[in-house]
């Protein structure tokens, strides 16, 4: 039996663990960036739930990719290399993710075959253009626009 489509959610491009922890973790970092102050790994797991063997292999790579840097010390941890708002979240999905590649279609292509293969792309493009157009300031935006929503309970 077919069920309505209308009321399914399906996930085409589904977010992998790896991505969400790393926004979640450039999100504490841009965050804090205005504080000039680093986060170490600890702070960064305390507020978000990221294994931190995990974060440390995540915040290894934005840093090679110059996303992040890391500062050694007793007052070191990790800060953003650049303002939040000139880091978008299709950079960091390219960076954690790596670049995409094209599909092998050695097999001989049909009329069906093509056009379910065009169809892909342009969904695949619309995505990049929304990852394109966010950026972590964005996000921090967001959340603090929701926290200011959410009511508060006093005991």
């Amino acid at each position: 039996m077919i069920k309505d489509l209308n009321t399914q959610t399906y996930a085409l491009l589904d977010l992998s663990s790896k991505v969400e922890y790393a926004l979640l973790a450039l999100l504490e970092l841009a965050g804090n960036h205005s504080k000039k102050v680093p986060l170490t790994m600890s702070e960064i797991t305390a507020k978000q739930p990221i294994p931190e063997r995990y974060l440390e292999q995540i915040l290894t790579n934005l840093r090679r990719a110059g996303l992040v840097q890391s500062q050694r010390g007793s007052k070191g941890g990790f800060v953003l290399v650049r303002e939040p708002w000139q880091i978008t979240l299709l950079e960091i999905v390219t960076v954690v993710e790596g670049e995409r590649k094209d599909k092998d279609n050695s097999t001989s292509p049909t009329l069906e075959r093509s056009l379910v293969y065009e169809v892909w792309e342009q969904a695949n493009t619309a995505s990049i253009e929304v990852l394109k157009s966010y950026t972590l300031q964005d996000l921090c935006q967001q959340r603090e626009a929701r926290l200011q929503q959410s009511p508060m309970y006093y005991i």
